[in-house]
């Protein structure tokens, strides 16, 4: 089973944003502060995949619009359906006039996850209207997760029909219009909370 962590990278990361210098003040209250600081300029970076459509794509072409990424696989037998379903959600909370992010589901899971495997899973109606998968070659992969410092690994399940898993961490990333990070979600972040803090960042 796939779990719920931030890896030490991240973790690392967080920490040495978080030292002597003072962080930036949250620019709201409730249950918007935590979310209004967690842009730390040292995750996010360019990506080379291919979309479901087999069209090459980079960070290029996403710039102009907020995008939601998230690193997960189709194989995934709970904790990436669960987050997308909550990703939904969160947009059906949003308010008139607020237009939900491009949302992007990276593959960490190439050679399963072809390009006509993406286009089969992102159609969920259950899933955000607007969510494109992306794959590559397990380089363009790993390299795009490096730049979001999110970790994954393949774990061997023996005797099962799906052969194996794979281990990753499950964060939601927000860039802005520059591909620069807005801010974060984790597991523990509800619908409600990602839609209250997307309400203050896209308004």
């Amino acid at each position: 089973m796939t779990r719920f962590r931030l890896s030490a990278a991240l973790l690392a990361a967080l920490l040495a944003a978080c030292g002597p210098a003072k962080p930036a003040e949250p620019s709201a209250g409730g249950p918007s502060a935590g979310c209004m600081s967690r842009a730390y300029p040292n995750i996010g970076g360019p990506i080379s995949l291919v979309n479901q459509d087999g069209e090459q794509v980079t960070e290029a072409t996403y710039k102009g619009h907020p995008t939601l990424i998230y690193f997960g696989f189709t194989y995934c037998p709970d904790v990436c359906p669960m987050t997308l379903v909550t990703v939904k959600r969160a947009y059906d909370r949003l308010p008139e006039g607020v237009s939900p992010p491009q949302t992007l589901l990276i593959s960490i899971d190439p050679e399963r996850d072809t390009p006509e495997q993406l286009a089969q899973y992102v159609s969920t109606n259950a899933f955000p209207d607007n969510l494109q998968g992306l794959t590559g070659t397990p380089e363009e992969v790993r390299a795009a997760a490096d730049a979001f410092l999110a970790d994954y690994s393949r774990i061997e399940q023996p005797g099962s029909q799906s052969e194996y898993s794979m281990d990753h961490t499950s964060l939601l990333y927000l860039m802005d219009e520059d591909w620069k990070l807005k801010t974060f979600f984790t597991h523990e972040d509800t619908d409600e909370m990602i839609a209250t803090c997307l309400t203050e960042m896209l308004e």
